[in-house]
């Protein structure tokens, strides 16, 4: 490890294998808390190459435990974080519309570092238990059309690092990764990223994947569409900004999608939301996401119709059914 710090503080780049085995040392535990916090920092002052993000993600996926979920075609919804933007639950909340529309959904995050609450805080919240077990996770799936895969329980790298993260409370090159190592493989994924430079990387290592997948930022900064400015979508047809108003939405202002300073407030913004209590703009940029993971799913239909599909999974109370039935779930468990 001390070889590869002092090539990286000569301003040299890693290779694609020089990437992966330094990710494989910090998951069999090699390399100690300081090692990994400094290797890290050097990630914040430049960007990643993509041989090295190329590198980072074969050691990461070559480590997991894999779970098979592939006889459902499930899709996932994720986003980098790391955008300091401080969101209620956006992608999750859209994961359950996407689930009351009948699809079958694989969602894989973690808990929240640059933000209050992420995605494993607001389900354990509720009464989720994380679990790698596949009998449990293909339970999941066929009764409530969703199943969470919580990354540090299938990959020994994100729970060695966890403790880092947290100490260093900002975004890191982790985060670029947490998207692409989703351990069951979904061949549809809604990917939302904080910046343009890694949505073009990652549409070049998406372009090698065998995967149907959409990549969204929005141009003011978000790793969602935030409906507060236009957003760049790119997909295996090409690439477009697309405004609000091309959806059926208006734009609305960042207070409104706040997510609050705690994971109490940030449940209690994604449970109104799923009861239809949610305010306009928070159901709108909700419905946003959720309609373009669902023209992934549908290419045959229309985004309007997409649309219409994940507003009545909203307004009919499917959602909320899938998500009740998810907890329930793991309380009987």
């Amino acid at each position: 490890m001390k070889d590869i710090l002092r090539q990286l503080f000569e301003y040299k780049t890693l290779t694609r294998r020089q990437a992966e085995e330094v990710l494989k040392q910090i998951a069999s535990g090699q390399v100690n808390e300081t090692q990994m916090a400094v290797f890290m920092a050097v990630f914040l002052m430049r960007s990643i190459t993509i041989e090295e993000l190329i590198g980072f993600r074969e050691a990461l996926k070559s480590l997991a435990i894999p779970v098979d979920l592939s006889e459902y075609q499930t899709i996932d919804l994720c986003g980098t974080g790391g955008d300091g933007k401080n969101t209620f639950n956006i992608s999750t909340l859209a994961s359950f519309i996407v689930a009351g529309t009948g699809a079958k959904v694989a969602k894989h995050g973690n808990y929240g570092v640059s933000s209050a609450c992420g995605s494993s805080n607001v389900l354990e919240h509720f009464g989720y238990r994380f679990s790698n077990s596949p009998d449990k996770l293909r339970n999941e799936i066929e009764e409530a059309g969703i199943c969470f895969l919580h990354a540090p329980l299938f990959n020994p790298a994100m729970k060695n690092v966890a403790p880092v993260r947290r100490q260093l409370g900002i975004k890191t090159f982790f985060n670029i990764l947490g998207p692409m190592i989703n351990p069951s493989s979904p061949k549809n994924q809604l990917v939302g990223v904080f910046s343009l430079e890694l949505a073009r990387m990652y549409n070049y290592l998406y372009q090698e994947l065998d995967v149907n997948y959409a990549i969204i930022h929005s141009l003011d900064g978000y790793d969602e569409i935030s409906l507060t400015a236009p957003f760049k979508l790119i997909t295996r047809k090409g690439e477009r900004i697309i405004e609000p108003s091309e959806l059926g939405f208006e734009r609305i202002e960042a207070f409104q999608i706040s997510g609050g300073t705690s994971v109490e407030e940030s449940a209690g913004i994604f449970q109104r939301v799923l009861n239809g209590e949610g305010t306009r703009a928070e159901n709108q940029v909700v419905l946003a996401n959720s309609t373009i993971a669902l023209t992934l799913l549908h290419p045959d239909v229309s985004t309007d119709g997409c649309l219409e599909s994940a507003r009545y999974s909203l307004e009919s109370g499917n959602a909320l059914k899938s998500f009740h039935k998810l907890i329930a779930m793991n309380r009987e468990a």
